[in-house]
């Protein structure tokens, strides 16, 4: 015997005791998946047979049996669940988590299981029970599907229980393995001229052939329609004539709408009002065949109430579906995708209020659904509602998936009056909309930072975020940071070079190129490392964008903050003027109109040094290096004079001179990053990354594309803006390599901080993923700020000369990744909970302990 189960399902394993069912579960299901009664009772008491703990026992079944199918997992029940009472709770859990109860009945003879007892020692009790138990199952086997139950097989002998079978089919809903791409159709309502203009805008032909439509899509994408085909427009039939041959020959899905399940049954003859269109629909069908309208009733009472897609990261239903219910099956979830849910109130216009189930929403699977009619897309908590209300006037909107791209028709005219007004009044519209996203981001949740989490990224999977660290990083956030609708990237750490093989030196150029070169990278880029302090620009060419794409409550051109997401500026006229003279640089260079954007954000270096790291300058390092220029020439002075009355004081004064001529050198290098800053002109911005701007993350560009478009952008305002020089190296050409080399002492030597050098490409694959995104390499008289003055001293070079890159390297890839991951998730107009996830990531692992001279 075949018994064909679905794959997500509550079995009940229902026999007396002896019948065989742990044997049965045992051999066709994973240990996992089988929850036995008596081990739950062994759990609580240590003693399976303790029959004072059943209630116990069942209390954990239960709590396990939640568990699992909250998750999804198959689950079977080994208990006698011989008694409605007993099998009452196990069906009400299957309700609720709408999964279908699924019951395999042992009906085998009393003989047979009271000689299978008799030969087991922990089974000793009377063959009355036994009895009892078949009696009570046969007395309500034929009731087992009324009780909710949706299948029923019974085995009625040791035959047939041998020779059983279990088969898990998948649920009709289950098309996980379609992964698209696809473009998923809002509501049509009988617009079919609208519809085949949409078509043709997607790349589709559309034709008549003997009667029947056929239809030739773009190389392997697929349709999906979110139902409502029917009523209030012009063409019902025309529609369904051509949606039904596209599902038909396999080019195309469908769910249902609520429209379509009435008009079916008024096809079919129940007493169903011809309100909200109906009428339209049922004069319209009146002229095609009965043959027609039979073929139609049929076609639609056949869809699925919902479909999930692309290894369960695509759900698709006509009202929109919770993630509790997705890609599960019961009448609770087939009502909640025809109609949503309601709040029970109607509003002024007589029709339901709809609860805004998407603002709760927090699944990983993108939702896309239609049913009530908006002026445009709206995106909210990863769903989107893609009801444009064509046949209100409005339009017909299609979503490209996964590219997440709006298309859209105007509709041709008005055919049907809405009762709720939804476009919005041209005249009275405000200049700058905030979205319903923008708005529910307004309150941020705790609970989607806080705690250990695992981040998933494309570039690297599964990036812990320790809970010791997330608090570090909330401290953080939530007393210095910039308002967080801008906090849309911030900044990974870079490692150095491994410790040079140089004798008076650390950090040495050959390292770096000897890192990508055995990484197998060809050609690497070298860019002048400018000594300022990171900052992250987001840029807006009007202030307007900054409410309809950042959904900030005050406009403004933008932000500028740094890689901890503090403000650069204390002041808002300042940050005001030094953004217009961005902006304006943008324009001259043509940068808005290139990219077609309306923002942009920028990674640079601004220079002199933040106040704050001035102040540190003045306070730590000046007096370091003051007072011990001082002490030292005090010592040295001391030092002349015994040379004159004792011999031998020689190597003192040596030494006390490298000391003294240390010290000064560390005084001067500081003095460099330093200098008073009175105006706008004061300051240099040193942009290197265009990282993202309105639908494009630029991280599939070159380096080389980054620098030239930059420079452009640079010459437009030369007075703020600071072009980055920069080298293309041949890693497998020596001459190219002691060119860069050259380039590096020659600035170095002049107190230049030193470069940083990248793969060509922004995102490179080396032997293990990608590589390190960039290494930089600091001359030595910098890295006296870093290390101290006296850190080329022998004795301390060889100590330094131990330092170990990994975990700094480590840190970097792991903070690029999420630095990347927050950029696509902010520009595929995710929620902000999403962005912050990564940007948070990023904070927190600030907080890990590596060496912060590296």
């Amino acid at each position: 015997m075949k018994i064909d189960i679905p794959e997500l399902a509550l079995v009940l394993l229902v026999g007396p005791s002896g019948s065989g069912k742990s044997s049965f579960g045992r051999k066709h299901f994973l240990p996992t998946e089988v929850i036995s009664s008596d081990f739950c009772r062994g759990l609580v008491s240590d003693n399976e047979n303790d029959q004072s703990a059943t209630g116990d026992a069942f209390d954990l079944l239960g709590a396990i049996v939640r568990k699992r199918l909250a998750r999804g997992k198959l689950t079977v029940i080994d208990a006698t669940n011989v008694q409605p009472e007993a099998r009452k709770t196990l069906i009400e859990l299957a309700r609720e988590y709408h999964v279908f109860a699924v019951a395999i009945v042992f009906d085998l003879p009393e003989r047979l299981c009271q000689d299978r007892n008799a030969s087991r020692p922990d089974r000793q009790f009377g063959p009355h029970v036994v009895r009892n138990q078949l009696q009570q199952l046969r007395k309500s086997l034929r009731g087992l599907e009324r009780e909710g139950i949706r299948y029923v097989f019974k085995l009625s002998s040791v035959e047939e229980v041998d020779a059983a079978t279990i088969e898990r089919q998948p649920l009709w809903n289950n098309r996980k393995s379609e992964h698209g791409p696809f473009d998923i159709v809002g509501d049509v309502h009988g617009c079919f001229d609208e519809l085949l203009e949409l078509l043709r805008v997607l790349g589709y032909s559309v034709e008549m052939q003997n009667g029947q439509y056929a239809a030739q899509p773009p190389e392997g994408r697929k349709l999906i329609f979110v139902g409502d085909l029917v009523d209030r427009g012009p063409q019902t039939p025309e529609v369904l004539r051509l949606v039904s041959r596209l599902v038909h020959a396999g080019q195309a899905f469908c769910v249902p709408g609520n429209h379509d399940v009435k008009l079916v049954k008024a096809l079919r003859g129940r007493d169903v009002k011809l309100t909200h269109g109906l009428a339209d629909s049922m004069r319209q069908l009146e002229k095609e065949s009965p043959e027609f309208r039979l073929e139609m009733a049929k076609f639609l009472d056949g869809l699925i109430s919902h479909y999930v897609f692309d290894d369960g990261k695509l759900v698709v239903a006509h009202a929109g579906l919770k993630e509790s219910m997705q890609g599960r099956g019961s009448g609770a979830v087939r009502e909640f995708a025809l109609f949503g849910e309601t709040t029970g109130e109607t509003d002024e216009f007589g029709l339901p209020v709809r609860y805004n189930w998407a603002a709760d929403y927090r699944g990983k699977a993108l939702v896309v659904y239609g049913h009530t009619p908006q002026p445009e897309p709206l995106w909210l908590n990863n769903t989107v509602n893609i009801d444009t209300g064509c046949v209100f006037g409005g339009s017909l909107t299609a979503l490209r998936y996964p590219e997440k791209e709006i298309v859209s028709i105007r509709a041709h005219e008005t055919y049907y009056e809405s009762k709720r007004p939804f476009l919005p009044d041209a005249e009275n519209a405000p200049a700058a909309e905030r979205s319903m996203q923008q708005a529910s981001d307004d309150v941020l949740d705790i609970a989607d930072v806080i705690g250990k989490r695992l981040v998933d990224t494309a570039l690297l999977p599964r990036i812990t975020i320790r809970e010791e660290n997330a608090i570090a990083a909330l401290e953080v956030m939530s007393r210095f940071a910039i308002d967080p609708k801008w906090l849309i990237y911030l900044p990974p750490t870079m490692s150095p070079c491994e410790t040079s093989k140089e004798p008076s030196l650390l950090e040495h150029p050959q390292e770096a190129f000897s890192y990508y070169r055995h990484e197998g990278v060809p050609h690497v880029i070298c860019e002048q490392k400018h000594m300022g302090s990171r900052a992250v620009v987001v840029l807006c060419r009007e202030e307007s964008v900054s409410q309809r794409r950042f959904g900030v409550i005050s406009p403004s051109l933008g932000a500028v903050y740094t890689r901890t997401g503090r403000r650069f500026f204390n002041d808002d006229a300042t940050e005001s003027a030094f953004l217009l003279r961005l902006r304006d640089a943008a324009e001259a260079s043509g940068l808005w109109a290139e990219l077609a954007t309306g923002w942009l954000c920028l990674d640079c270096e601004l220079m002199p040094w933040s106040s704050k790291a001035q102040e540190l300058l003045r306070q730590q390092y000046a007096p370091v290096g003051n007072s011990g220029v001082q002490a030292l020439r005090a010592e040295e002075a001391v030092l002349a004079k015994a040379a004159e009355r004792t011999p031998g004081v020689d190597a003192l004064q040596e030494k006390s001179s490298q000391r003294l001529d240390a010290l000064d050198r560390y005084v001067r290098e500081y003095r460099q990053y330093c200098w008073p800053v009175n105006s706008l002109d004061d300051l240099k911005l040193a942009p290197f990354h265009l990282l993202a701007s309105e639908g494009a993350v630029h991280t599939d560009k070159r380096h080389t594309w980054h620098m030239e478009l930059l420079a452009r952008f640079c010459k437009a305002d030369e007075r703020l803006l600071l072009a980055t020089p920069f080298q293309v190296v041949d890693l497998n050409d020596s001459a190219s390599c002691d060119a860069a080399t050259s380039w590096w002492t020659d600035m170095t030597s002049v107190g230049r901080e030193g470069m940083v050098v990248k793969p060509l490409d922004f995102i490179t694959n080396g032997r293990r993923g990608f590589v390190q995104p960039a290494i930089k390499c600091r001359g030595p008289e910098y890295l006296r700020i870093i290390y101290g003055p006296e850190y080329l001293l022998p004795e301390n070079l060889t100590r330094l000369r131990s330092r170990a890159v990994g975990a700094k390297r480590s840190l970097a890839r792991r903070e690029f990744a999420l630095g990347v991951e927050a950029l696509e998730r902010f520009v595929h107009k995710e929620p902000l909970r999403r962005t912050h996830e990564c940007v948070f990531g990023v904070l927190a692992l600030e907080s890990e302990p590596v060496d912060p001279r590296l």
